[in-house]
């Protein structure tokens, strides 16, 4: 089976750059997985992206060395099951909100006796290895999600469940658990209320022996992360860094645009 790139950077002290898949299309993968990053994740979530547009993207991003994973909608064993025999390294759960929540998660993910996971390793095993039975239940990772007030009040249990790899900091719904809307909604908290909840859930899983990973808006808080001890930082996604490109051209353009307005405008010179 080939091995978790996550794994190996993790083993050699190392933090995790990832990528955020939200549009459906295998191009988009292709061209996100090209790009540097160390990890790419499919968001069958929030994403625009149902199970088969996520196995074409998977497909896709076989071309590179990145390591693809998926967050799935829910804590459904059938989702679960299905992005793994697809061929994610990896699942990032939402709405882990109890140690019980964390234990059927990881139950989900292993295959008899450690857990549940029913054995179809459809494309898996073409892309990952021949061998993937028996050696997916030490290479595959398992993310819960800390988003919610319950999931933030029961952190200790949660981190504490045999085969969780890691948890993975939602912050912006973190953020409407524990403040409400007394706060914009959005990635990159500075609250110093937020940044000392976010930085507990970080503490909380060394303590327990596990990694950490926070979602963030912009390159600088995700360095800023992993100053902090992130041992995974993801930064925008496909969407945010399209718009983002996008705009910036318009609005060159445009500005270049006026400033040569004047000039274009001024009446033809004639010599006599």
């Amino acid at each position: 089976m080939k091995p978790n790139g996550i794994r190996k950077i993790w083993e050699e002290g190392g933090s995790v750059l990832n990528g955020w898949l939200s549009v459906a299309n295998p191009f988009t993968a292709e061209i996100m997985a090209a790009q540097g990053y160390d990890s790419v994740a499919i968001d069958l979530q929030h994403g625009i992206v149902d199970y088969q547009a996520a196995v074409t993207m998977l497909q896709a991003m076989g071309a590179s060395v990145v390591t693809p994973l998926a967050r799935v909608p829910w804590l459904d064993p059938a989702a679960i099951m299905k992005v793994l025999d697809a061929g994610a390294y990896g699942v990032i759960c939402p709405m882990v909100n109890s140690r019980e929540d964390a234990e059927r998660l990881v139950s989900y993910m292993r295959y008899p006796p450690q857990g549940c996971r029913s054995f179809g390793p459809s494309r898996a095993v073409f892309s990952i290895g021949s061998d993937y039975g028996k050696s997916a239940d030490t290479e595959v990772l398992c993310f819960a999600m800390i988003e919610t007030r319950e999931g933030f009040e029961n952190l200790d249990a949660i981190v504490s469940t045999p085969g969780l790899d890691a948890v993975y900091i939602g912050p912006a719904d973190l953020t409407l658990a524990l403040t409400g809307k007394s706060h914009p909604t959005g990635f990159d908290r500075e609250e110093p209320e937020m940044i000392d909840a976010i930085r507990s859930i970080l503490a909380a899983a060394h303590r327990a022996g596990i990694k950490a990973a926070l979602h963030c808006g912009t390159p600088g808080y995700a360095a800023k992360a992993v100053g902090w001890g992130f041992d995974m930082v993801t930064v925008s996604n496909d969407v945010r860094l399209l718009a983002g490109a996008a705009a910036a051209s318009v609005a060159s353009y445009r500005s270049l645009l006026s400033q040569q307005a004047p000039a274009a405008t001024q009446p033809m010179q004639t010599s006599y």
